[in-house]
């Protein structure tokens, strides 16, 4: 060493964490909630981990960081038969409601956008298309929505209506041959893919006919009038594209209107179906959170120890962890209610409302608990923060939810006023 050479300091350079638990796994499921899922549950849940952390996670902070959409994944998603969300379909493996939420939970713990394209891909456009369509259209469009080759959309949001999802005003006007769609909607996955790229898309657009009745359309997305934006400046699931839509007399034939689609009723139904999808989604994501907390603490030293050997941060980590077993208690009896055809609105909001509340909860102790490093989107703690607040808002907010929740308790709808 030269005399203008000085010995390099220690501790000037950072370690690369391990934030995924590739080295040393983190058990999310230390209460067994799921310990007594049955073989073929739990098939569906391992591919979904697997791909989640052998695909995704090596590439979604770039797509995030990009507000980017990665649709090699859709496809993925699709190829591996992970992106149903439950539907039953002719030449497809029953895929029960259990299977369902844990494919949801283990794509959400890695990342919230791709279980988004889960949520709106399988759980509404396909539902809607399985739910509602002829026996034709299911064969034209189920297939490949469920593979993952025709993106779907499923447009019910207005500009003017979020929750208030039943005052839509885009208007279907009967015509020689079908119906004409003029309207706007917003906030809608999926809705601007077939614009951005070209790629073949298909859109359920939800509207009222002239008898005021709500009616399902399935309108192909390079349609002459219709056009869609990509929302940008978005703080949250950046890795899958929400857009803002107009339709000017867009044309839509007989052939395409949802036969199954005649009222307000129908739309509902499918929204049913998936609310507890975005508990589960919440419950992946507090897995996710907490997984990663755990690993940054045994990682990371400050005043000569780990972080996890401070009496502190062993109170926060047991807290996080309470939340996160209550969460997936919450979800499995929910499942379970559904299963034995039990399950009401009410009980499917009460699920809603009390896993997107304890997972903001998680979510901020575990962005807390990372410090500076907790709002680099490599380190997962601020996606996991950012996404939370999206995810406690879309398919109902929690004011929205508390509502319903409060009118099954006193029997008074207080919506009005």
């Amino acid at each position: 060493m030269s005399q203008f050479e000085a010995p390099f300091p220690a501790g000037v350079t950072e370690p690369e964490y391990d934030l995924y638990g590739r080295n040393t796994p983190v058990d999310v499921d230390p209460a067994r909630v799921f310990a007594d899922v049955n073989d073929e549950d739990n098939a569906y849940r391992q591919r979904a981990r697997d791909f989640a952390l052998n695909e995704v996670a090596p590439i979604i902070d770039d797509y995030w960081d990009r507000a980017d959409y990665p649709l090699q994944l859709l496809k993925r998603v699709g190829e591996l038969d992970l992106l149903r969300d439950g539907v039953d379909m002719e030449g497809y493996p029953h895929q029960s409601r259990m299977a369902a939420g844990l494919v949801n939970a283990e794509l959400a713990r890695v990342d919230g956008s791709v279980s988004t394209i889960l949520g709106v891909q399988g759980g509404l456009a396909l539902r809607s298309i399985v739910d509602c369509g002829s026996p034709e259209q299911i064969e034209r469009w189920a297939g490949r929505m469920a593979d993952g080759s025709l993106p779907g959309a499923f447009a019910l949001t207005e500009p003017t209506h979020g929750s208030d999802s039943v005052a839509l005003q885009t208007t279907a006007t009967r015509v020689d041959g079908g119906y004409v769609l003029n309207g706007e909607k917003k906030w809608i996955g999926n809705g601007s893919l077939g614009p951005a790229t070209g790629m073949e898309s298909l859109s359920v657009v939800w509207a009222r006919d002239e008898e005021g009745k709500v009616r399902g359309f399935a309108v192909p997305q390079d349609s002459e009038g219709y056009s869609a934006e990509t929302i940008t400046g978005k703080l949250a699931l950046r890795a899958i594209w929400q857009s803002h839509i107009t339709l000017r007399n867009v044309f839509v034939p007989d052939e395409n209107v949802l036969p199954g689609a005649r009222s307000f009723k129908d739309t509902s139904a499918v929204l049913f179906s998936t609310r507890l999808s975005v508990a589960w989604g919440a419950v992946g994501s507090a897995m996710g959170a907490y997984e990663t907390s755990v690993l940054y603490a045994a990682q990371r030293e400050q005043f000569g120890r780990p972080l996890g050997a401070s009496q502190i941060v062993n109170e926060r980590l047991a807290r996080m962890q309470s939340e996160m077993v209550q969460m997936q208690l919450l979800v499995k009896h929910m499942v379970e209610l559904e299963d034995r055809g039990e399950l009401t609105g009410a009980q499917a909001s009460l699920a809603k409302f009390t896993c997107t509340r304890s997972m903001r909860s998680i979510a901020a102790n575990a962005r807390d608990l990372l410090g500076g490093n907790g709002i680099l989107i490599k380190n997962r703690a601020a996606r996991f923060f950012a996404d939370t607040e999206a995810l406690h808002t879309y398919e109902g907010t929690e004011t929205v939810q508390a509502i319903l929740i409060g009118r099954s308790i006193t029997g008074h709808s207080t919506f009005a006023g």
